[in-house]
């Protein structure tokens, strides 16, 4: 079973820095592409950015050069580091772990820049 538990979302001014932490259980871990997914309201959930296990990474055009995302095998965790956030980034932030044809899902984490 997996299992996934995200932190540190909150409230930033435009400009600002938030990251976001995603720790998983499970067996499978290591062998899934993880990564972070967002949903504004009224909009559907879309790609922020991925991680394989061996590091190669992949960002939606909105966050690059902004965002980055890593990953410690060590400790299964995922971060994403958000710099520059600007208030179209605001949305609930969902981690995800894909193995074979599976989605799993954290329960997500707010994020809302203002001023």
């Amino acid at each position: 079973q997996v299992q996934l538990v995200e932190s540190g979302g909150g409230l930033v001014q435009p400009g600002g820095s938030l990251r976001l932490s995603c720790a998983a259980s499970g067996s499978i871990v290591r062998l899934s592409v993880m990564g972070w997914y967002r949903q504004a309201p009224g909009k559907q959930r879309e790609l922020v950015a991925t991680i394989t296990g061996g590091g190669s990474t992949n960002f939606a055009d909105s966050v690059t050069g902004r965002f980055t995302v890593s990953r410690d095998n060590a400790k299964n965790t995922v971060y994403l580091q958000m710099n520059n956030l600007k208030p179209e980034d605001t949305a609930v932030y969902y981690c995800n772990l894909k193995f074979l044809a599976t989605d799993y899902w954290g329960q997500g984490t707010q994020v809302t820049v203002s001023s």
